[in-house]
């Protein structure tokens, strides 16, 4: 009425009204009423947008894959947005004049396909589908740099890649190739699984040959130790023996030399013994018979003189005709034959 309206917008929304050419009011969130005919509101969206991305790129090695992502911004100074791009409301306040807001996104887009493309054509298919994440940081890094970006105001909040994929006959030989390498890697680690029984079984087998060895060392060194203890007691007996031997020929030679000494002494008692008798006979030469008889027998007892007298009976036996002996001097005669053997018999008796 009278072309006096009332506007209201959004907190994520930066509203301004434009009077003469110049900014009387403006704020996220605003409402107000306005004179439509001599006013422009301008309603620039602040809040952070999502921009996807499909590209058919080719990789250093010539190989064409599909990288899908996404980028996320937002105008972080509206003023500057408004200044280089068309964000008025119609009469009405409902919708844009322009399609600067729709072309906004695809400028954001455009310049992050550029640092991706070149990012990805640095790469080989290889490297290029494991590098989702360097080629993200990339781009974020290289368009949150870019003067346009500024120039717009705009703030990259993110850039994510969200897959990098390979044409279908790529993708089919490269399971393969990482089939065959799987398989590889397994066979090899069967391999080096039975490698390595082997040589724990070798290692085992050579600690029971060491130990058996061991074992047999020492036994030898017992036995050698029994062997030298052996030897050692035979010189012990050997030597014992010869020191028996060298005593019993010491003790034989005494024996030999005290015998010798004995003969020796005998020898010379009996020189002696026979020189004291030679000088007796010699003195006896010339004595009378019955001098010497007389002389031997002084001293005798009455039964060996009795006994010299038969004696002297006897040489003169012829010139005797009858001779008689009373039964007692008989029997004092054989009174001391008697005797003498009772008496050894009672000394052996007391020596029992």
């Amino acid at each position: 009425m009278f072309g006096i309206r009332f506007i209201k917008s959004q907190p994520t929304t930066h509203l301004l009204q434009f009077s003469a050419g110049k900014v009387v009011r403006e704020g996220a969130g605003q409402s107000f009423f306005y004179y439509a005919p001599t006013s422009t509101l301008v309603a620039v969206p602040v809040a952070s947008q999502d921009r996807p991305f499909i590209l058919e790129l080719v990789t250093a090695d010539f190989q064409s894959v599909t990288v899908q992502g996404q980028v996320t911004y937002r105008i972080g100074d509206p003023r500057r947005t408004a200044s280089l791009m068309d964000f008025s409301l119609d009469a009405t306040g409902q919708k844009y004049v322009s399609e600067d807001p729709k072309r906004l996104g695809e400028r954001v887009a455009m310049q992050v396909e550029v640092i991706v493309q070149q990012a990805v054509q640095a790469l080989d298919l290889k490297r290029a589908l494991r590098a989702s994440s360097l080629i993200a940081r990339s781009a974020q890094q290289e368009l949150a740099g870019q003067a346009e970006m500024a120039a717009l105001g705009i703030e990259i909040l993110g850039v994510s890649i969200i897959a990098v994929k390979p044409t279908p006959d790529i993708a089919r030989a490269l399971e393969a190739e990482a089939r065959e390498s799987n398989l590889k890697a397994a066979d090899d680690a069967v391999f080096s699984r039975r490698m390595s029984a082997v040589e724990k079984e070798r290692s085992i087998r050579e600690n029971e040959l060491d130990t058996d060895i061991a074992v047999e060392q020492k036994k030898r060194q017992i036995k050698e130790t029994q062997m030298e203890a052996r030897a050692t007691l035979m010189r012990k007996e050997n030597g014992l023996r010869q020191e028996q031997m060298a005593a019993d020929v010491d003790l034989e030679n005494q024996r030999k030399a005290f015998v010798d000494g004995q003969a020796e002494n005998s020898r010379t008692l009996a020189e002696a013994e026979a020189h004291r008798v030679g000088a007796v006979m010699k003195a006896l030469e010339h004595a009378d018979p019955r001098v010497v008889q007389a002389l031997s027998a002084a001293g005798m007892q009455p039964g060996q003189l009795i006994a010299q007298a038969f004696g002297g009976i006897a040489e003169r036996a012829e010139r005797i005709g009858q001779f008689n002996m009373s039964p007692d001097l008989l029997q004092s005669l054989m009174a001391p034959a008697q005797e003498e053997p009772q008496r050894n018999n009672r000394e052996r008796g007391n020596k029992q």
